[in-house]
């Protein structure tokens, strides 16, 4: 049975969620990617241990994480059936719904009968009474927001999870939704959305700007680029990479000759700031403080520990921000 380490607490920051009194972890760990049915079960649990015993108290899913959907909260479930039942409590788990779960009309988007449906079948995937964040994972642009809003506050009242946050939401959406949570005194704490060196979208549609303003934190997906802000590409594409493997998420062709350049100009920036370029891609996400937490994936535990090192140095002078936007938001 798994014991964790007694110091595990002690580097890790922890970071007050928007204006609630949940602190998250500064990295959380997400089960996007390698808690599948088609990984290593081994593995999975060296992974949860290793973060865990390293203060990251927070796992976040989809009721559709696998492959196949479903698997990585089952998996996830058997893993804190075994060894993880004793530390429930000293642990974030939160999951979503919103993406293609089953058939039929009622299997995705934000309908009240799916959300609550969905949510049901993830509590028993993960044999939890509860969740500790529950998000609606992408806009619906048929389905009234009161509706949606009126779902998520349904399962806070019913005990099914303890706060609520929205995914994939746009800064002008977002504001109306937190009107209508605020109204039904439903705990909305935070957003979940894709932000990168490489990808600035929160900051252009408003969204990093109007979570700021409401008090709301903010979980940055993707941070590393699914791997193109490490040295994985450095020289190239290696014949094992996600990409060659699993062509679903990344491409081959997001990897152009001028988004190379990129990799190896941020690269050298990074080792002149005592970085890899994996610390400086995640200390850059949190340089602000207006993100809450990274959400890194891991598919060994050595990963873990690097990206953790993001956390000794998250501050950029004038000059480096200038660079890293120079290496990066030019046309690749």
């Amino acid at each position: 049975m798994y014991q964790a380490l007694s110091k595990r607490y002690e580097s890790m920051r922890y970071v007050r969620c928007g204006s609630s009194g949940l602190k998250l972890p500064a990295v959380s760990l997400g089960l996007w990617h390698n808690f599948g049915d088609t990984a290593i079960y081994e593995n999975m649990k060296q992974l949860l241990f290793t973060a865990f015993d390293n203060g990251i108290t927070h796992f976040d899913l989809a009721n559709n994480y696998g492959p196949e959907p479903g698997s990585a909260e089952r998996n996830l479930g058997r893993i804190m059936r075994e060894e993880l039942a004793s530390y429930r409590d000293e642990l974030i788990i939160s999951t979503k719904a919103g993406y293609d779960m089953w058939e039929g009309p009622y299997g995705n988007w934000g309908s009240r009968k799916y959300l609550i449906a969905s949510l049901d079948q993830s509590l028993m995937r993960m044999g939890l009474s509860y969740v500790d964040i529950f998000y609606h994972h992408r806009m619906d642009p048929e389905t009234p927001l009161e509706e949606t809003m009126g779902a998520l506050a349904q399962v806070v009242a019913d005990g099914k999870a303890l706060y609520v946050g929205l995914s994939n939401y746009d800064g002008k959406t977002l504001e109306k939704a937190a009107d209508i949570l605020r109204e039904l005194h439903c705990p909305f704490i935070i957003n979940q959305n894709r932000y990168s060196v490489f990808d600035r979208t929160i900051e252009h549609n408003g969204l990093k700007e109007t979570a700021s303003r409401l008090q709301k934190g903010i979980i940055a997906f993707s941070p590393l680029a699914q791997g193109m802000l490490t040295d994985r590409y450095l020289h190239g594409i290696p014949k094992d990479s996600r990409i060659k493997t699993d062509g679903r998420f990344l491409k081959e062709t997001s990897l152009t000759k001028e988004r190379l350049i990129q990799i190896q100009n941020l690269n050298q920036l990074a080792a002149e700031r005592g970085q890899s370029l994996a610390e400086m891609a995640l200390s850059w996400v949190l340089r602000d403080g207006i993100v809450t937490s990274v959400l890194i994936g891991a598919s060994r535990p050595s990963q873990i520990i690097d990206n953790i090192g993001a956390l000794r140095n998250t501050k950029f002078t004038e000059e480096e921000l200038e660079k890293i936007d120079d290496f990066s938001i030019a046309s690749a």
